[in-house]
């Protein structure tokens, strides 16, 4: 596995706009990217430049869904951090065969078009961690 780079950190939130907010004015951070990805129930925005290290801001838009648990449960705060791969399928395959806990074993369509998956909390001493594969 090559030795990827810190891309992202993700926190969730009720109010993407309050937050968003907050860290603009204590911190410049402008907000450069908002979807919805309807295939994991959130509506996510990116502060800062792509290239550099980011926050994601992550909420919930159903009561269901894994981020709405989350944050029913632990409140808001850091969701997970991410990890840019050059190659995001090869990354897994070496991954799942060190044994590592997976919660994706094949990429999925993320953020702005990028792939992404997940490598369990349990096997990153309660940690959730995201690969990204830019486009």
């Amino acid at each position: 596995m090559d030795h990827p780079a810190l891309d992202h950190i993700a926190l969730a939130v009720a109010d993407i706009d309050a937050v968003a907010a907050l860290y603009e004015d204590l911190f410049g951070l402008k907000l450069t990217h908002r979807e919805q990805i309807d295939s994991q129930q959130v509506e996510m925005a990116f502060l800062g430049e792509e290239g550099a290290t980011r926050l994601e801001l992550i909420r919930p838009t159903t009561d269901n869904s894994g981020v709405a648990r989350f944050l029913e449960k632990r409140g808001e705060g850091m969701h997970h951090i991410a990890f840019a791969v050059e190659d995001i399928a090869q990354t897994l395959a070496d991954l799942k065969a060190r044994g590592v806990q997976l919660i994706d074993e094949e990429p999925r369509p993320g953020a702005a078009g990028h792939l992404v998956a997940f490598i369990h909390p349990k096997a990153a001493h309660g940690t959730l961690i995201e690969l990204v594969q830019h486009r």
